[in-house]
């Protein structure tokens, strides 16, 4: 059986930035052990499976180690695919995903998510957070991530997380944010249980960081930096119950992977 792959940086004008995400476009559903093993295969942040759905698509995300139930970065790598390789002309792509229905609109020479607001609230703190994630932050807060809000780009740059500490963490992931001097906010994202010790660019974190930012900034429209090693810009839109989130993708590779 050959399947077609392709691998895509997404939130990236040109290769080697960004986030790279393996896509494999399927007629039919493998099982899921097959699909987690070809992600661990990939080693990539994410693996995206679509198959077609009517006048729509199913998609699934997977890491190396777990599938989740929302991804930005292989949702505009999936887009990517539909649009410039299988030559689909429309201006809109509806995905059907656990998280329900996600739509990604061309917009200019850009690639635009839709895709459900998830505000961040008071919590409480795991008692390890700030001992795994360093620094001093203001305020931690959480929606199905901890949001941590540092004071400089500068302390954000210079976190050190202790990853192994930081697996033990009892939500999904850490993102960890500031404001920026260049930008309206900038980001770092860590989900080591997940096996993604620092994601390049996260799509799904702007579902928190967006709102948040917003009512902070007290502005609709966001232009935004996740700060890894790769980096990544995004164009966000708080929309109330949704947040649009657009950026750029280029392709890496193109190819086939072989199963007995």
């Amino acid at each position: 059986m050959q399947i077609p792959i392709y691998q895509v940086d997404a939130f990236a004008s040109r290769v080697f930035t960004g986030n790279p995400a393996a896509v494999c476009p399927l007629q039919v559903w493998l099982p899921d052990a097959q699909l987690q093993q070809i992600a661990a295969e990939n080693n990539l942040p994410e693996t995206a499976f679509f198959i077609p759905d009517g006048d729509a698509y199913q998609l699934r995300w997977f890491t190396p180690a777990v599938e989740v139930e929302l991804c930005g970065h292989a949702t505009l790598a999936s887009a990517y695919v539909i649009f410039k390789e299988l030559g689909v002309q429309s201006s809109q792509i509806c995905f059907r995903t656990k998280s329900g229905e996600v739509t990604v609109q061309r917009q200019g020479d850009r690639l635009a998510l839709d895709f459900p607001s998830r505000p961040p609230d008071a919590c409480e703190v795991h008692p390890d957070l700030l001992r795994a994630l360093g620094g001093q932050p203001e305020k931690v807060l959480a929606a199905r991530d901890y949001l941590v809000i540092y004071p400089s780009e500068a302390e954000l740059q210079a976190l050190k997380p202790n990853m192994e500490l930081l697996a033990t963490m009892d939500r999904f992931a850490v993102i960890a944010t500031a404001p920026s001097a260049q930008y309206d906010c900038v980001s770092r994202f860590f989900a080591p249980a997940k096996g993604i010790p620092e994601d390049p660019v996260t799509g799904s974190a702007h579902c928190t960081l967006i709102p948040y930012w917003a009512t902070r900034l007290g502005k609709r429209q966001l232009h935004a930096y996740q700060a890894s090693a790769r980096g990544g810009e995004l164009w966000c839109e708080d929309c109330g119950p949704r947040v649009r989130v657009a950026g750029h993708a280029v392709l890496f590779l193109r190819g086939n992977i072989s199963l007995d």
